[in-house]
């Protein structure tokens, strides 16, 4: 039977796929059974989520909706229909934003003796405290700028806080007057009151309380607090660069003037000084966002690190797991040329990567440290390590990211440090973003040369490490070993492997190599042989992998998708994607890894890589994919997923409705997949009874796949929790 898969009803688009996302973030932030204080963080995390949402992918919308843009999406909708559908789930999500934070969360912390407080809740105390605050250190600050036939509209920069002013000379309320006040980023948010241990006020309520002070002769009719989000993105045209680095540093000059693609208002602002702003800031009427609450919510998360004695309100601390044999004293070179070793992140510590790369640096047999770095953190022990490996004489080469969005800034500063370091800095090839994650060490041995390898799902970032959950494996594989040299000659000099032994990279050889396998298990499936698919991943969106989907599903094969955020992928599609079942899991860790496993006729095969079943990922970026050859480790990475997989707390189940349904918990043992691995790590933590050879997070033995003789006809033949 012949079937085609270019029906738009196939695919859902992915811009509101990703606001789906959010609101399963959101959800979090409702969810009674997180401790209060991470509720309300998750609810700042929605705002930083939807603010960089709007800055990238909602920009890019509005430009392409500009031009009139013609061709739509695989869902059939064009970039002006996406715009329009965007901005209209998004108005709906601010709704449930704020209903989450007023009517939920400031009642709880007020239960608690947290409060945030209005100047008309304030004591005597209290008022002659922000009069003090104001006067003293905050009003020197401010700088009002009036609008008029002298003074046109000031440029408002991206995500500031502002309060808009109308105002009229003092006598006079038929003079009419506007001026705008910047709420400076360099004081706290949140402001610690006299009088009770958590009790706060809002910075812009403090200025806005005394802010006629600055207009002396005028009086204040109006002030309303608004939020302009810009077009963010950066648009390097390397092919006409001969200096990528400068070109970064001047686009990042040019991007804080983007255009307006959202305007965050004040409810309650009347319609004329609303009228005011939006034809200033030339932002559409469907763009303008009504705010029932602070305006900008990523505060949230800063202000609950201020709230004291509240410690059972947050997660219990968790300590990572330390890996044998890859401690700070151990010979890591040692362990690994013993066996390959997997660690799973953050559940394993990220020192195993960081003490390599410091013990590489310093041990006298090692000739070469090559690594390629995406996103580091701003004190990076890695880079640290890198410069030192420099000045000891060996030969570093380091390609940085400096396209790494929002890292720009940092990757560049970096750069330049390595290369002071002694470092040879590289920075990838022309049109392409180097994402995937790989570090080779090449060292002199008594056999010859050896070269020793990290490879990862994750970035060299020893700060996100805490709290993405990533996996990585070192090895000394001899043709992995020939790949990773041939990659970075790839990278760094003009190199066009003909082939690789092991590892396969994107552009192109991902996505081949993952089409192949899948067609291998639609040919055995028609065999009747052993025929599934285990995929782990961000995002799924490229159509033409999710098509390969559709024809593998309706060949038989049963395909199970752990997928975090975007999800294109419709379920439920008789003929189509009835054997297709999708997860999603939101917790207190990022899900961050990449697992492509497939049945293999029997003989399970599991690959591990930095990409997601994105169009950029598979045709726009260095990526990496790579297996997993021992069978004790494929068997540790399967029971990880198998634990995922049967996750009942945090999992929502997408329906063939588009929607995603929390586990129907009845009669089942609760399962929090996160908090199995952290139990798990804890008790090697502390040394307690364990076997050591069971794959972490799972007390139960390995169980195979299922066949296609006991697979069920479809996941809408299934209840969710099974």
């Amino acid at each position: 039977m012949t079937t085609t898969f270019d029906k738009t009803k196939y695919y859902t688009n992915r811009e509101l796929s990703w606001l789906d996302f959010n609101a399963r973030v959101l959800d979090e932030a409702r969810d009674k059974t997180n401790p209060l204080l991470e509720r309300v963080r998750f609810l700042g995390i929605t705002q930083s989520n939807v603010d960089e949402f709007f800055m990238v992918r909602v920009a890019s919308l509005a430009k392409l909706a500009a031009v009139n843009y013609p061709k739509p999406d695989a869902s059939g909708m064009t970039a002006e229909d996406q715009l329009l559908a965007v901005n209209a789930k998004a108005h709906d999500q601010v709704i449930k934003q704020y209903s989450t934070l007023t009517r939920m969360l400031l009642p709880l912390l007020a239960n608690l003796n947290v409060h945030l407080k209005t100047p008309q809740d304030l004591t005597a105390d209290q008022r002659r405290f922000i009069e003090h605050y104001f006067n003293n250190e905050i009003s020197p600050a401010l700088t009002p700028m009036a609008v008029d036939s002298s003074r046109p509209f000031p440029f408002i920069g991206n995500n500031t806080l502002n309060i808009a002013l109308r105002l009229h000379k003092a006598g006079d309320k038929h003079d009419k007057r506007f001026a705008t006040v910047q709420v400076p980023d360099i004081f706290p948010r949140t402001v610690r009151l006299p009088g009770g241990a958590n009790d706060f006020i809002l910075l812009e309520d403090v200025i806005k309380t005394f802010i006629g002070d600055l207009f002396l002769g005028y009086k204040v009719q109006e002030a309303a607090n608004y939020r302009v989000i810009r077009d963010m993105d950066l648009d390097v045209a390397e092919e006409d660069t001969s200096d990528l680095l400068k070109e970064v540093q001047h686009q990042l000059k040019q991007r804080e003037h983007g255009s307006a693609v959202r305007l965050e208002v004040e409810s309650g602002i009347s319609p004329a000084l609303q009228k005011r702003l939006a034809s200033s800031i030339k932002i559409p009427a469907y763009a303008i966002y009504s705010i029932a609450g602070p305006i900008d919510l990523t505060f949230l998360g800063k202000w609950t690190k201020q709230m004291t004695g509240l410690d059972n309100q947050r997660y219990p601390k968790f300590t990572a797991a330390q890996t044998p044999g890859m401690g700070a004293d151990d010979d890591l070179f040692a362990t690994i040329r013993d066996h390959d070793v997997f660690v799973q992140h953050p559940y394993d510590s990220f020192d195993a990567v960081t003490n390599l790369i410091k013990q590489a640096a310093s041990d006298d047999e090692v000739l070469a440290i090559k690594m390629t770095l995406y996103r580091v953190s701003a004190n990076s022990p890695i880079i640290k390590s890198l410069g030192t490996a420099a000045q000891n004489g060996k030969q570093v080469t380091v390609l940085v990211e400096v396209k790494a969005r929002f890292d720009e800034e940092n990757n560049v500063h970096w750069a330049r440090q390595l290369e002071k370091m002694g470092c040879h800095v590289i920075y990838g090839l022309i049109g392409l973003k180097t994402h995937c994650k790989l570090a080779l060490i090449v060292r002199r041995e008594e056999d010859g040369i050896r070269r020793y390898m990290h490879m990862g799902t994750g970035n060299y970032n020893d700060v996100t490490a805490h709290f993405y959950t990533d996996m990585g494996l070192f090895t000394t594989n001899t043709d992995m070993g020939i790949d990773a040299s041939n990659i970075f000659n790839m990278l760094s000099g003009y190199s066009e492997p003909p082939y690789f032994h092991q590892l396969h990279m994107s552009p192109d050889g991902i996505r081949e190599f993952l089409v192949s396998r899948i067609n291998e298990e639609i040919n055995n499936a028609r065999l009747g042989q052993p025929a599934w698919i285990k995929m782990k991943m961000n995002s799924l969106s490229d159509s033409a992998m999710i098509a390969k989907l559709y024809e593998a599903s309706h060949a038989g094969v049963h395909i199970q998708l752990i997928v975090r955020g975007i999800c294109c992928l419709n379920v439920g599609i008789p003929d189509v994607s009835d054997h297709i079942e999708v997860h999603s899991i939101v917790g207190r860790f990022l899900e961050h890894s990449r697992i492509y496993a497939f049945a293999n006729g029997g003989d399970e095969q599991v690959y591990l890589s930095s990409a997601d079943l994105m169009t950029r990922n598979l045709n726009r970026r260095v990526e990496l994919l790579f297996p997993i050859l021992h069978a004790d480790l494929r068997h540790r990475i399967f029971d990880i997923f198998h634990t995922m997989w049967d996750d009942n707390v945090k999992t929502r189940v997408l329906q063939a409705d588009r929607e995603f349904t929390r586990v129907d918990r009845r009669g089942l043992e609760p399962l929090d997949a996160q908090t199995a691995f952290m139990q798990a790590a804890e008790a090697k933590t502390k040394q307690l009874p364990q076997d050591t050879d069971q794959p972490v997070g799972a007390p139960r033995q390995f169980r195979p796949m299922l066949s296609p003789k006991n697979q069920p006809k479809s996941p809408m033949d299934r209840s969710p929790q099974q």
